[in-house]
């Protein structure tokens, strides 16, 4: 619902303690976000940044913006989070949804949809594939590694250069990056170097014949993390399956564009 222009925003904690934000109405479409600092919503301007982000969506979904659960015990993988979302997404919905996920949401809802067809109803990959590219986890590596030293500037300007689709919308994402980077820290990086480690180890490409959900790969062809090789691979596995490449985007550019969006809206028809 909007109200002079804001949107109403409700939260609160799933089953399992995965913190979520509700917003719009319409069909549920629940979505998966990519890596944070931390395992928990957003609050004032980056809040605000989210919504706004999200409320083409909202207009046409009821959305569940659903984070991965503070406390990640060591060594959890991505099998332990997509049984978190399973057990979660039963006891709110207790049927099959819609995703919509973005990057590290993407690998949680790969393997959530491998190891638990029956939550998901259709599926919507964006910059995500069945694993990370080389130089993914090579730049998610580094980034623990700054996170661990402090050095917040220089380790998300690195990462913001795998981001963009151009040499100067790259420059652009790390600069902004290096400015960002102080903010950015988290209170206790726990959470993020678990997640790290578990889409490190991430590879459900064997297996994504078993994926029984309908599934839009919508991506970037200039993607640092992924490539264009891996997300034809990801889609070209799934029986039913497409994918909407875009030449001159990098990893970002589907997650701002109008055009990508426009085919995620075409794939789930606006309705449940």
């Amino acid at each position: 619902m909007e109200r002079g222009g804001a949107m109403d925003v409700h939260e609160g904690v799933l089953h399992g303690g995965l913190p979520y934000l509700r917003l719009g109405a319409g069909p549920v479409l629940v979505v998966l976000p990519g890596l944070e600092s931390e395992n928990a919503n957003p609050v004032g301007g980056a809040r605000a940044l989210e919504v706004r982000r999200l409320r083409p969506f909202a207009r046409r979904f009821t959305l569940h913006v659903v984070r991965r659960p503070p406390g990640l015990p060591a060594g959890a993988t991505m099998v332990d989070l997509a049984d978190l979302h399973a057990a979660a997404l039963a006891a709110e919905f207790g049927e099959p949804v819609d995703v919509h996920a973005t990057s590290t949401g993407g690998s949680v809802a790969l393997q959530l949809a491998v190891d638990h067809p029956q939550a998901v109803r259709r599926l919507v990959l964006v910059s995500a594939a069945c694993r990370l590219s080389e130089a993914g986890r090579a730049a998610q590596r580094r980034l623990a590694a700054g996170v661990l030293r402090g050095d917040l500037r220089r380790t998300y300007a690195d990462l913001g250069r795998l981001m963009g689709g151009s040499w100067l919308a790259t420059r652009a994402v790390g600069a902004a990056m290096w400015l960002a980077g102080p903010a950015m820290a988290p209170a206790d990086p726990a959470d993020l170097l678990r997640t790290i480690a578990a889409e490190d180890a991430f590879d459900v490409c064997p297996r994504l014949g078993e994926v029984r959900a309908p599934t839009l790969v919508v991506a970037g062809a200039r993607d640092g993390y992924y490539g264009p090789e891996l997300f034809r691979r990801t889609a070209a596995g799934i029986p039913l399956s497409q994918l909407r490449l875009y030449p001159r985007m990098g990893h970002m550019g589907p997650v701002m564009s109008r055009r990508a969006r426009a085919d995620v809206f075409r794939f789930l028809g606006g309705a449940g």
